[in-house]
């Protein structure tokens, strides 16, 4: 695997509640400050496109490539045959009246080392991304 990015944080909310803004690709905008714009449906093979404040001149085609309600979400895109991923990965565990929120991009395959070299730190967006939810949420 040659980059990736974590985040976490615990929430005081249940899943189902934090889920509800994950899955709702109109409301992004209203609680996330990392997103100019997010356009399709989360569903299940869904195809989505977002625009990021990391880069606003560039979407991203995305496809929902799992989605395990209220549990577990992938968001994915890619080279074909696999030379070049990127994978988005959202979970929310439940745990004693709260839920522990991660979310993870990795990317990998054949060209991974060469495309995330233009990759920018995403470090900084992960965190604005997880703190909104958060508080939207709380």
């Amino acid at each position: 695997m040659a980059k990736q990015f974590h985040v976490t944080r615990t929430i005081a909310a249940p899943a189902d509640k934090i889920w509800a803004l994950l899955t709702n690709s109109a409301g992004y905008r209203d609680w996330n400050p990392s997103v100019v714009s997010l356009d399709g449906q989360i569903t299940q093979d869904g195809k989505i496109a977002l625009v990021s404040t990391l880069d606003p001149k560039r979407t991203f085609k995305l496809t929902v490539t799992e989605l395990n309600t209220p549990t577990r979400m992938v968001w994915s895109s890619g080279m074909p045959l696999g030379l070049f991923t990127g994978r988005r990965t959202f979970t929310l565990t439940e745990r004693d009246g709260s839920t522990e929120f991660s979310m993870t991009e990795a990317f990998t395959g054949p060209l991974a080392r060469l495309i995330t070299k233009a990759i920018p730190d995403m470090t900084a967006s992960f965190n604005q991304f997880a703190d909104a939810l958060k508080t939207a949420s709380e």
